[in-house]
């Protein structure tokens, strides 16, 4: 396979806080919103709060997968209520979802490029599968934020 370390943190990198093709990054998306509209859920949605923290919690268990350390799966699939909805708790959110980036990037930097066809011996997934779960998962709920702002006219 053509793929490499490098071109895979770009790409982490770009969809999070760069220049991505579709034009809006993660960080983008969330650090415009306010810890009432991170908050806001329809009857029926998750909130954009609670969508930042079940993808902190699946880009920790991929992480922690890459790095061959079982993850035992949620039952509420790390869909959990907002507790604490102040400006400080949604900052603090947004600081968990940049070190979960920083977690990524930092360990994929120190890895050569063989370690993408290596299978993880606690998925059964390649590493480069298990990183480009990260990035699908991400883009996928990039667009349901997207969705709820639209419903919130921002």
């Amino acid at each position: 396979m053509n793929n490499n370390i490098n071109h895979i943190t770009k790409l982490l990198g770009d969809h999070f806080n760069g220049d991505p093709w579709i034009d809006i990054t993660i960080l983008g998306e969330l650090k415009k919103l306010s810890a009432k509209q991170a908050a806001y859920k329809p009857d029926g949605f998750n909130s954009v709060w609670e969508i930042t923290n079940h993808m902190i919690a699946w880009r920790k268990a991929l992480t922690r997968r890459v790095m061959n350390k079982p993850v035992k799966y949620s039952d509420d699939n790390f869909f959990r209520e907002v507790k604490d909805r102040s400006a400080r708790a949604w900052k603090k959110t947004i600081e968990d979802f940049k070190k979960s980036q920083n977690d990524i990037t930092a360990f994929l930097k120190k890895q050569d490029d063989t370690l993408l066809e290596t299978v993880s011996p606690t998925s059964g997934y390649t590493y480069y599968e298990l990183v480009m779960a990260i990035l699908l998962h991400d883009a996928y709920h990039t667009g349901q934020i997207v969705l709820l702002k639209k419903l919130m006219n921002i």
